[in-house]
């Protein structure tokens, strides 16, 4: 798969933004991910996810539909249909796949040539932006995501790229990645 790159983080690392800022520098076009999570207001099917019933996405397990697929810490189910990639594939664009830490596991065994840029803030900040975000929710939620998001910091390694997206420094964060798809890019 050519000009694909995996972008992984915690929830709270900006990751998002930091894709959405790569939109001014290039052509993106992003594998969208299947999740049986709930549908949030601002977000319709296929932007940022394919929404499935519990029963549709277990069946496409069944059906050996998936290149991958994992439970998140929200305990919803995410993954990556083999459609998806056919969709992609003969684009000619720079493709970001969006993945969390077992997704970045499951890819490169299949893939292990796709670079993998690990997003990162601190941990008191990335709790921060999530409680800003996630208003509405309890105590127990972010103690949920926070430990999850301590399971990442054990699994740095699988990465190709660890870059700090540091509190007010977004531009400088999206010049980092972007140097990153430019180098792999011209290597191709």
């Amino acid at each position: 798969m050519k000009n694909v790159f995996i972008i992984s983080g915690a929830a709270g690392s900006g990751k998002d933004s930091v894709i959405d800022g790569l939109r001014s520098l290039f052509s993106i076009e992003r594998i969208i991910t299947s999740t049986t999570r709930a549908r949030r207001s601002m977000e319709t099917e296929g932007h940022p996810y394919y929404f499935l019933s519990r029963q549709d996405f277990k069946h496409n397990i069944t059906a050996g539909n998936f290149v991958e697929y994992s439970t998140n810490e929200n305990g919803e189910l995410y993954g990556v249909t083999k459609s998806e990639l056919a969709r992609i594939a003969s684009k000619n664009s720079i493709v970001i796949w969006r993945v969390d830490w077992k997704g970045v596991i499951a890819i490169k065994k299949l893939y292990p040539k796709i670079p993998a840029i690990y997003i990162s803030a601190p941990i008191e900040i990335l709790e921060a932006r999530l409680r800003a975000r996630d208003t509405e929710k309890d105590e127990s939620y972010f103690q949920e995501r926070m430990e999850y998001t301590r399971e990442w910091l054990n699994h740095l390694d699988i990465y190709d790229y660890q870059i700090e997206n540091e509190e007010g420094r977004l531009e400088h964060t999206i010049e980092q990645v972007a140097q990153i798809i430019k180098t792999h890019s011209e290597q191709k």
